[in-house]
């Protein structure tokens, strides 16, 4: 199964300087792991230790929030497309 995963410039650069993303899996949890297995430095900024979201990464599924329909439970179909949006602190 496809999925896109789309990563900001900031993550992109620990994947090689891609930005787009192919990943399998049912959930968008699995769809993470796969990313983060072939990115191992990738994966720290995209989930915990756990293998949980961190609060302040805001996944979306088809510009829709996936905190809002099971987080790393929501179910990803082939052609889905994640937008990965990590909070930014500045001032």
């Amino acid at each position: 199964m496809a999925i896109t995963i789309t990563l900001p410039v900031v993550l992109a650069k620990l994947a090689k300087g891609e930005r787009a993303h192919s990943a399998s899996g049912a959930t968008l949890g699995e769809a993470v792991a796969d990313l983060a297995q072939r990115y191992p430095e990738l994966a720290p900024r995209l989930r915990d230790e756990r293998g949980e979201p961190y609060p302040y990464v805001t996944y979306y599924v088809n510009d829709e929030d996936a905190r809002f329909h099971g987080g790393f439970g929501a179910r990803v179909r082939d052609g889905d497309e994640v937008i990965v949006v990590p909070a930014i602190a500045g001032g």
